[in-house]
């Protein structure tokens, strides 16, 4: 039982820090490079209309709104963190958890490249791997940077995890 709870917090802890530390990101990348982020009422659109069995779109910046989807996008930003944080600690253990090191955690993040480039941007109608997008391999380098400087939260967040999990 205390496991459990162990890793449902290290998990929540974890995947909320490394996500803020990509949006940290995101937010220094658009101020130096003038690249914006991703919209994420757009993935909230998507999955609202996910919801009512409409799993791909041509374009999702030419579908109908859905009722919330700002909140619904950056809620689901978050728990897909949490998400691959746990993914994290089923793969190396709450072990890691206790003592967080790099390379599991960069491994986790840069892996979850997977997600946006297999499975969302084809159905929010950017191709696999953004090969519908105007610059491919301008998109997948930035989605590459993206999902490492997670991994590098993950390492951190593990480390702030530990430190306020075992004071």
């Amino acid at each position: 039982m205390v496991d459990a709870a162990e890793f449902v917090a290290s998990a929540v802890l974890i995947g909320t820090g490394a996500t803020v530390v990509m949006d940290i990101w995101g937010m220094v990348r658009k101020r130096l490079l003038g690249v914006p982020s991703l919209d994420y009422a757009l993935v909230g659109r998507w999955l609202g209309h996910l919801a009512s069995g409409r799993l791909r779109h041509d374009r999702i910046t030419a579908s109908p709104q859905v009722a919330g989807e700002r909140v619904i996008g950056w809620a689901a930003h978050y728990l897909i963190g949490i998400g691959f944080a746990g993914v994290l600690l089923v793969m190396f253990g709450l072990d890691w958890a206790r003592q967080p090191t790099m390379a599991p955690a960069l491994t986790v993040g840069i892996g979850s490249i997977a997600a946006p480039f297999l499975v969302m941007q084809p159905a929010m109608g950017a191709g696999i791997a953004a090969s519908r997008t105007p610059h491919p391999w301008a998109a997948r380098l930035q989605g590459l940077v993206t999902h490492t400087v997670f991994g590098g939260g993950l390492y951190v967040a593990g480390w702030l995890a530990h430190l306020l999990l075992n004071p």
